[in-house]
């Protein structure tokens, strides 16, 4: 049970990532980073892209379909994603040099959910 909601924990953040955050602009310091690493000239249409890619993310995080690289490639695009912007974008990042351990939290709790409790629920049914 704790493996499904965190699951669908997982899945929200991602959705209110893409949708909110990028696809809507309602915090456009999202744009701003992708124009700091990206470049100007096409940060609306990255920031799109990025924005439904979160959203498609968090639709397979709810399917369930291979959900172990669902896992591993989420804990590589939020590292890849928080590198990036640490070395690029650290201005423009929400809580700053603190924005990498709430994202290397986040990364652990995605595969503790993973590979820890998703092995003793399976066990324990």
């Amino acid at each position: 049970m704790l493996y499904k909601i965190l699951n669908i924990f997982f899945a929200l953040v991602w959705f209110a990532n893409g949708l909110l955050a990028k696809i809507m602009n309602l915090v456009p310091r999202h744009q701003e980073i992708v124009g700091t690493i990206l470049g100007e000239e096409y940060a609306w249409h990255i920031t799109k892209a990025i924005g439904t890619g979160e959203i498609l993310l968090g639709i397979w995080i709810l399917t369930g379909i291979k959900s172990r690289f669902c896992a591993l490639l989420q804990m590589g695009l939020i590292l890849t994603m928080n590198i990036l912007e640490f070395t690029i974008a650290q201005d423009l990042l929400l809580w700053g040099k603190m924005n990498s351990i709430y994202a290397l939290m986040f990364v652990i709790l995605i595969g503790i959910n993973e590979f820890v409790i998703k092995k003793k629920s399976k066990g324990a049914a």
